[in-house]
């Protein structure tokens, strides 16, 4: 792996979450690689390597952040809802 095919995944990656409003986890999923390898691409080599497309990632990453409690809350009432239709 060369550095331009990691500057190229950085960019792939920063354009994905910026056009699908994805999740870290979601792109992990979606490029195959780990969260902590997408976080490091966009957040620390994207910085180096185009830093106005980082800080559009860094907006949506941080709104990700701020919405993550609504969307576990979401995820856990699915869940048991889904209990309760099985127990009943």
């Amino acid at each position: 792996m060369g550095k331009i095919y990691i500057e190229e995944r950085a960019i792939n990656l920063a354009q994905y979450i910026i056009d699908s409003k994805d999740t870290v986890r979601g792109a992990a999923k979606k490029f195959g690689i780990s969260k902590s390898t997408v976080h490091k691409d966009v957040s620390e080599r994207l910085l180096k390597i185009n830093p106005i497309l980082a800080k559009e990632v860094r907006e949506i990453l941080d709104e990700n952040k701020a919405e993550r409690h609504i969307r576990g809350g979401m995820a856990t009432k699915l869940k048991y809802s889904h209990e309760n239709h099985k127990v009943g």
